[in-house]
C-alpha cells in the first residue's frame, strides 16, 4: 500500500456487521489491493477504499467495480467446473493450509487490537503491551 493513510478497521463498520467482520473485510481488501493476478479495476477500488478516497459503500455500488466481481467470480466458477478429482481434493487440501495459516493471522492480529493500552509512549503516542 502506497497511500499516506489506510483506514481503520472502525472506518468500515458502515458495512460490516461487528469488529470481527470489518477486520476480514479490511484484510480483504488489502489482499485485492497488493494481488497482481486481479483486474486492475478490483485491484484499484481497493487502494481507493483503503486510502479513504472512496467510501466502501459507494465501491460496492459502482457498477465498474460490482461488474470486475462477478467476473472474477465467474471465472473461478468457470475453474472449479474444469477441475479433476485429483484436482480438487489437492485444491481442498491447500485450502485447509491455507485457512489455518490465516486464521493465525487473525488471532493475531485480534490479539493485537484488542490489547489493553498501557499509557503512551516516549514519542506521544498510545503503546499497546
Amino acid at each position: 500500500m502506497t497511500a499516506d493513510r489506510e483506514i481503520q478497521d472502525e472506518e468500515l463498520m458502515g458495512v460490516a456487521q461487528d469488529p470481527e467482520q470489518a477486520l476480514r473485510l479490511h484484510r480483504s481488501l488489502r489482499t485485492i489491493a497488493n494481488a497482481p493476478s486481479l483486474d486492475p479495476e478490483l485491484r484499484d477500488m481497493a487502494r481507493a477504499v483503503l486510502s479513504g478516497h472512496v467510501d466502501v459503500k459507494d465501491a460496492f455500488q459502482d457498477p465498474r467495480y460490482t461488474e470486475a466481481v462477478f467476473q472474477r467470480m465467474h471465472e473461478i466458477r468457470r475453474a472449479a467446473d474444469d477441475q479433476t478429482y485429483a484436482e480438487r481434493q489437492q485444491s481442498k487440501a491447500q485450502f485447509t493450509d491455507w485457512d489455518a495459516r490465516e486464521q493465525a493471522d487473525l488471532d493475531r492480529e485480534r490479539a493485537e487490537r484488542d490489547a489493553p493500552v498501557h499509557g503512551t509512549g516516549r514519542d506521544g503516542r498510545s503503546a499497546r503491551r
